[in-house]
């Protein structure tokens, strides 16, 4: 049986409060210790997580997914025995299968960081607007260019203690993940992509970022890589 007591699961919650206290409680039977940032929900997000064994840390008032996640890692790499460090979304499309799988290529030290993919494998089930945004931004942007990323906007990620404690997320809306992919890109970390299953929920598909969401994070990108020139 695996032993996850120096691995934890960073969850950023927002409005979450119909799934959340279910996803918690399926990752919880493999990943003993997580921690949840309710990022100023307006619904019962933070009294359903009370009802699992996650920690709790919130935030008065929305700041966005980057901050969300920034809190979580601080929260993380401030407790005892931590080493190993999964970035998790609230609702219900990872599994705990492919962290574990993550989390075991970072045991081998086989890399620093590794980064799940829609786009390695099979594509079908990925929705063909959210492919076509997802591939684009991949395509475009020159740090995951470097990186020879093919999905720069996953958002299930494996650090070991030493690229968390370099994490520093500045960009608080959904752009944060180009900001750290840009981050590995200028770094000296050990980054691998693995093909990683989404599962797509009616839930979760009314959840995700509209294309104009994403024609959004292109253009924020696109600004802070040529202030970088």
């Amino acid at each position: 049986m695996n032993n996850y007591h120096d691995t934890w699961l960073v969850i950023p919650v927002y409005n979450e409060g119909q799934v959340i206290a279910d996803v918690v409680e399926q990752a919880l039977k493999v990943f003993p210790n997580i921690v949840c940032v309710n990022d100023g929900s307006s619904d019962d997000s933070a009294e359903r997580i009370l009802s699992t064994r996650a920690h709790l840390v919130r935030h008065p008032v929305n700041l966005g997914q980057g901050a969300a996640l920034q809190t979580g890692l601080a929260y993380a790499l401030a407790q005892p025995d931590a080493a190993y460090f999964v970035t998790f979304d609230a609702d219900g499309q990872h599994q705990t299968d492919d962290a574990e799988k993550m989390v075991a290529l970072l045991r081998s030290d086989a890399a620093d960081v590794v980064l799940g993919s829609r786009f390695i494998e099979q594509t079908e089930h990925v929705p063909m607007l959210k492919r076509v945004v997802l591939r684009t931004a991949a395509a475009v942007s020159p740090t995951a260019r470097r990186l020879k990323l093919t999905d720069a906007h996953n958002g299930l990620r494996a650090l070991n203690r030493k690229a968390a404690a370099q994490l520093r997320i500045t960009m608080n809306g959904m752009a944060h993940a180009s900001e750290i992919v840009g981050t590995l890109a200028r770094s000296d970390l050990r980054v691998t992509e693995v093909p990683v299953e989404i599962l797509y929920t009616d839930y979760s598909r009314a959840k995700g970022q509209s294309l104009l969401n994403g024609v959004n994070i292109l253009f924020d990108i696109s600004l802070r890589e040529r202030g970088r020139r």
